[in-house]
């Protein structure tokens, strides 16, 4: 049966998000896809697809646009099965030593990559809490929010939004706990190529890396018990 599946952050077609999004079609499913600011590539994509695909302009970074995007998606779905917070922010800075970036930028990243996918879930939940099944949740995370495993001297305004994502996930685990209607996770996707280019030495395609997370999602929709920041391959990764 077709499940609602909702992906945040799926403009770019050499991107993980509007690979989902493509996956997720492919696989016979309906598929909500937000962006920020029109996407030529999803407009063709939905050329293809027709009604299975939604797309709906949503700025995670302003709760205003989101309770917006939500009004839109209820007056066309009565419950989402699946929501992938893809969206994420990075500053100019992003990949400068600690002295030479710019430390202003960081509110800004924190607020749209951890803040961003939090404002989502309060605003969806009434959906989520309709699915037939149980509702999932999946935050996309990253190793650079480890902090147990934190080796890098830059990446700084990415690793610390990634480190506050992964904690507000745990935050929901423990508010969803006794929820029987939604489960939630976050998820490193791999190392994926995420840029489109031939030369990243990535070893994952946003394709291929795309139908791994599908498979993993669907196997992990009941586990209410295991390790909550998970891998691509199911394998527990320290916070």
């Amino acid at each position: 049966m077709a499940q609602n599946v909702m992906i945040t952050g799926t403009g770019r077609s050499y991107a993980l998000g509007y690979n989902m999004v493509l996956r997720y079609l492919e696989n016979g499913d309906n598929v909500i896809a937000t962006v920020r600011k029109e996407s030529p590539e999803l407009n063709e994509l939905k050329e293809t697809y027709g009604d299975k695909l939604f797309i709906v302009n949503m700025d995670i970074g302003s709760t205003e646009s989101v309770n917006a995007a939500k009004k839109q998606v209820e007056k066309h779905f009565e419950h989402i099965d699946l929501l992938i917070n893809n969206a994420v922010s990075v500053s100019p800075d992003c990949d400068k030593e600690f002295f030479d970036a710019n430390l202003d930028y960081i509110a800004r990243t924190v607020d749209i990559t951890a803040v961003g996918p939090l404002r989502v879930i309060k605003a969806f939940y009434p959906l989520l809490a309709k699915s037939m099944q149980t509702a999932l949740v999946i935050n996309i995370t990253s190793e650079a929010g480890s902090i147990g495993r934190c080796y890098r001297t830059n990446l700084i305004d990415y690793g610390m939004a990634k480190a506050a994502l992964n904690m507000g996930t745990m935050n929901l685990v423990n508010v969803f706990k006794d929820d029987e209607k939604i489960n939630i996770f976050c998820v490193h996707p791999g190392w994926i190529r995420t840029d489109g280019k031939e030369d990243n030495p990535a070893p994952l395609s946003s394709y291929e890396a795309a139908e791994i997370l599908r498979k993993l999602f669907e196997e992990k929709r009941n586990d209410k018990t295991g390790p909550r920041f998970i891998t691509n391959e199911g394998v527990e990764y320290p916070f």
